[in-house]
């Protein structure tokens, strides 16, 4: 029994058992989802966009594809419901992860943060790749102009 004990405590105590978890900056966004996610695009710079048709998220599809074979398949989605909110980190040296969170919101305008932080690996080498990561998500339509601001951690 005090064997027990003592390796549930070590496990407590341990490095892996006290990770932080990240919190967003603001509330969640209801109807919120992940869509697609890849860390490898021909997009270099950082840039959030919104998309609200189907031409516009077919040519983002487009010009993603153009080095890839076979492409990602382009996602359904219906635009008389929904809307997508995509994320283009740039060039990035090893791997991060990204949270959407509603700050505010008045009659015509909505202020989301982007939370980017650093994901931690097990293996920490001195050499990191570089990505060049896109999140897509999706949420409900909105008539309200959508504001970004970029949080780091």
């Amino acid at each position: 029994m005090r064997h027990l004990f003592l390796i549930a405590l070590i496990g407590l105590i341990s490095c892996k058992a006290q990770k932080e978890a990240h919190s967003p900056m603001g509330d969640a966004i209801e109807g919120l989802v992940l869509l697609d996610h890849d860390n490898f695009t021909t997009i270099d710079t950082f840039q959030i966009r919104e998309i609200r048709d189907f031409k516009t998220l077919n040519k983002f599809y487009r010009e993603i594809n153009k080095t890839r074979k076979p492409g990602l398949p382009v996602p359904m989605v219906d635009f008389t419901k929904d809307m997508l909110v995509l994320v283009c980190l740039g060039e990035q040296q090893g791997k991060k992860e990204v949270a959407l969170s509603q700050l505010r919101q008045n009659e015509t305008e909505t202020w989301i943060a982007v939370d980017v932080w650093d994901v931690q690996q097990e293996d920490a080498v001195s050499i990191q790749p570089m990505y060049f990561p896109f999140y897509l998500y999706k949420m409900p339509l909105v008539d309200k102009t959508l504001q970004f601001q970029r949080v780091e951690k």
